[in-house]
């Protein structure tokens, strides 16, 4: 389908993880899903599916949270992908960046996978990492505290009050990149904040 987008919100299922830093994909795909007034429903792929549309006459959007964990993200993303009949350039992935700083986003396609274990499993499923990513900035940990710890840890109280914010920008900026292409995104949302 020509006109069909997935777009794929990377996280870790169940109540504990919720509002850690490595669930804000869900986070987005969840205000995609509320800016349309939609349910998500259990698809056979092992996610949380949507299916609705851009705008009215616009196109198709799936929106998607996988239910396995994190490092596993990939098969539930080619699954709906095959069932779809989606091209894995018309997959965008939003997922948490240690690499770009807080209230932060950046989007881009293609590229490898800069440790991040959900990414490097898409790219793995979908055999090619030509795909469109959604890059929400979650920022380094403070001292030495371990990346993997920080990202399953809950927003800080200071995050919590920018993070609609942060949720926002960056479900427009899936919006812009469907709507409008990667450019008028990537213009947008990776010039200085002033």
């Amino acid at each position: 389908m020509a006109d069909t987008w997935l777009i794929v919100g990377l996280g870790n299922p169940g109540p504990r993880y919720e509002m850690t830093r490595h669930n804000v994909g869900h986070l987005v795909i969840d205000e995609l899903a509320a800016r349309r007034s939609e349910s998500f429903r259990a698809h056979k792929a092992n996610a949380r599916v949507v299916e609705t549309w851009l705008r009215p006459g616009g196109d198709k959007l799936v929106l998607a949270k996988p239910q396995t964990f994190m490092n596993v993200s990939g098969g539930p993303a080619a699954g709906l992908a095959k069932f779809y009949g989606i091209a894995p350039e018309r997959v965008v992935v939003v997922h948490d960046e240690l690499d770009i700083p807080f209230d932060t986003i950046k989007v881009k396609i293609g590229g490898g996978h800069g440790g991040h274990n959900g990414v490097r499993d898409v790219a793995k499923a979908l055999s090619t990492p030509e795909f469109v990513r959604v890059r929400v900035g979650i920022g380094r940990p403070p001292g030495r505290q371990d990346a993997a710890d920080w990202v399953l840890d809950p927003f800080s109280t200071a995050e919590r009050k920018v993070l609609p914010i942060l949720v926002g920008d960056a479900a427009d900026a899936v919006e812009q990149t469907v709507g409008e292409g990667l450019l008028a995104a990537q213009q947008r949302f990776h010039a200085p904040k002033v």
